[in-house]
């Protein structure tokens, strides 16, 4: 892939290049400060981006403000955004926005190899890799979705490690079952929340999250 970085800490910022690039990646721009990134995007045409919340000059939300801005002007452009702490009011502001080829992951997952290219190769196929802290930290925070009352408590549980971005087997692995006993509730999940047979899997699972965390899936395609 073609990755462009916007963080601040050079060391951080430098690790992530050399991480990505031993990788097998490309990093075609890297950025300091939030006012740098989309006119690197537009001069790099990067496949995806990894961005930090809190950047230069103020070190409030530019990162989280240029990654609703690239989402708008590059709605296919997969997203990770990186924070130092649970920011629920920042994750539910980028998932509005639609939430295919978005994570969201507290910065010291990127120490943990394995789980930081798992999902920017998630996002990459227009999954979603939300951090397991910062779901929990929305469903706290969030009423629960009357569309939700209909689920079995394992449907429940399911749909919190679809949440996470974890894949059938990575399920069936955590909740000592079957694969196919994962694809069983998934398929009832779906039923439940009245999602078409027609969207594709990765959209299906994508706006049953956003139903998790208690967003409107009620809009149809449209936002995707």
């Amino acid at each position: 892939m073609r990755i462009l970085i916007a963080e601040d800490n050079a060391l951080l910022r430098e690790g992530m290049t050399l991480l990505l690039t031993r990788n097998g990646h490309e990093v075609v721009a890297t950025c300091a400060s939030g006012p740098e990134i989309l006119p690197a995007m537009r001069r790099t045409e990067p496949n995806a981006s990894v961005l930090d919340v809190r950047l230069p000059p103020s070190f409030r939300d530019e990162g989280l403000r240029a990654a609703v801005a690239a989402r708008q002007e590059f709605p296919e452009l997969p997203i990770l955004v990186l924070s130092q702490y649970v920011e629920q009011a920042y994750a539910t502001e980028l998932l509005a926005l639609g939430a295919c080829g978005i994570g969201y992951l507290l910065k010291d997952r990127v120490g943990r190899v394995e789980q930081f290219l798992e999902a920017l190769e998630r996002i990459s196929e227009g999954g979603t890799a939300l951090d397991p802290e910062v779901v929990n930290e929305i469903i706290q925070q969030k009423a629960s979705s009357r569309s939700l009352e209909g689920l079995t408590a394992r449907e429940h549980e399911v749909l919190e490690l679809m949440a996470q971005g974890l894949a059938n087997a990575a399920i069936a692995e955590r909740l000592f079952i079957t694969e196919r006993a994962v694809s069983k509730h998934i398929r009832g999940i779906f039923d439940k929340l009245n999602l078409p047979a027609e969207g594709t899997s990765v959209h299906r699972r994508v706006r049953a999250v956003l139903a998790y965390l208690g967003n409107d899936i009620s809009s149809g395609e449209a936002s995707w």
